[in-house]
């Protein structure tokens, strides 16, 4: 026996099936969102220049990471008059280089997980919040809430630190809150 919701034993075991049919439904709609939708279309931008930009930069192979241009190393090194002629003359890039030939598929399957683990906190939070006869509201607010906060105010700091555009980070957590009440919905149907 699984026992009850407001068992300490067992919460996470007596939800499984909201938490695996919610991280179904929003992997089904984020895919729904980014390969219908046109919305997101415009979240990148081609580089002027593309071909030759890539040209000149392949003899370099450079490695899949992350990375600043120009480079510090250090806060000391960030008072140099040659770093701050680089910064002053650009261009400024934060950039992501990835190995080539990368497949969808690992992505995909990394998504699928991490819906899992959002679904995950919020089955746990919304088990320690609400008790063990809760109402659907309550179950609605504190799922939907934990899975808003795990699928969109995390981006926000990408927007801060990074400066991606804050209209790319308000798309992307309008389709948070889409996850959140996907989520928040399953989970009444299945939790009341």
């Amino acid at each position: 026996m699984l026992g009850k919701p407001g068992d300490i034993m067992s919460p996470i075991l007596y939800f499984w099936l909201p938490i695996i049919l919610s991280a179904i439904a929003v992997f089904f709609v984020s895919s729904i969102i980014h390969m219908l939708l046109p919305y997101h279309r415009s979240d990148f931008i081609k580089l002027p220049s593309e071909d030759e930009t890539m040209a000149a930069l392949r003899p370099f192979s450079i490695p899949p990471g992350d990375y600043v241009m120009p480079h510090a190393g250090s806060p000391s090194a960030m008072k140099d008059p040659a770093y701050l002629k680089k910064v002053e003359e650009g261009p400024l890039a934060f950039m992501t280089v990835l190995p080539s030939g990368i497949s969808m598929a690992k992505s995909l399957f990394l998504w699928f997980l991490y819906c899992g683990v959002v679904s995950l906190f919020a089955a746990y939070i919304t088990s320690r919040a609400v008790g063990p006869d809760p109402t659907w509201r309550a179950v609605f607010r504190f799922s939907g809430a934990t899975a808003f906060i795990g699928y969109a105010l995390a981006l926000w700091q990408n927007t801060i630190w990074y400066h991606r555009p804050v209209c790319t980070t308000m798309k992307s957590t309008f389709d948070g809150l889409i996850y959140a009440l996907t989520t928040a919905g399953i989970f009444v149907w299945l939790w009341t």
